[in-house]
């Protein structure tokens, strides 16, 4: 049997950790440069994270400003009762490698923002006025039996929630009259957002029926008055 040295064996292991280092980190990618503030300029050379790089002896402040208005409240239309209004790379392309967004929480009385994930970012709530009931549901336990577990808070103005990457959240103004206004934070540029309702009932094509009513116990005359809906993204 041939031995293994010593060399060998750290070598070894050195390579089993890297490997585990790439596997484990699932933020935004590090800047190696400035900046990369985001163009669509077709014949660009330049990319990063998918996007072409504006000459930086082009860019200017305008390129890291937007003016969002978060201060301000926002009309609301969903039929939620709340709107989010963000400033991602799409509206602040000096976002671009800088692993960071931000947005505004508008609730009407009584509003939701309703259950959804970020596949891309962790998130932090700050209720800037009214009281939230905020929470998140865990990933299925190892025993099928068992139920997710459910953190959830009453939060008031100066209170800060953290939103863990890709677990289901929402957030609930518990006030009937009142409004209620939040800031949220994300360690992404782009954190994604997938909404529990849209996902399953406002896909094209639509979710075979049969696979939704046996996956949530529901009938399929259900199923199909849920798929004849008007689903959308809150935004």
């Amino acid at each position: 049997m041939m031995k293994t040295s010593s060399k060998q064996l750290f070598l070894l292991i050195a390579g089993v950790v890297s490997l585990f280092s790439l596997l484990v980190d699932a933020s935004d990618p590090d800047p190696v440069q400035d900046f990369c503030v985001s163009v669509n300029e077709t014949d660009a050379k330049v990319y990063v994270n998918g996007k072409t790089c504006k000459d930086p002896e082009t860019v200017t402040a305008d390129d890291f400003f937007f003016a969002a208005g978060l201060h301000e409240p926002h009309e609301i239309l969903s039929p939620y009762g709340s709107r989010v209004t963000m400033a991602f790379e799409r509206q602040l392309p000096g976002l671009n490698t800088q692993g960071v967004a931000v947005a505004r929480v508008d609730f009407d009385p009584h509003g939701v923002n309703p259950p959804h994930s970020h596949p891309r970012a962790s998130e932090t709530l700050t209720v800037l006025e009214g009281k939230l009931y905020a929470g998140f549901s865990t990933t299925n336990p190892h025993d099928r039996d068992e139920k997710s577990k459910l953190y959830v808070k009453i939060l008031n103005p100066g209170d800060v929630f953290v939103f863990p990457r890709g677990l289901t959240h929402f957030q609930f103004n518990v006030d009937g009259k009142k409004s209620a206004v939040a800031i949220v934070n994300f360690n992404s540029q782009n954190p994604g957002v997938v909404t529990a309702g849209k996902a399953l009932f406002g896909t094209e094509p639509p979710i075979d029926r049969e696979v939704l009513a046996k996956s949530l116990y529901l009938d399929e005359k259900l199923i199909k008055y849920l798929q004849s809906q008007t689903w959308m993204g809150n935004n």
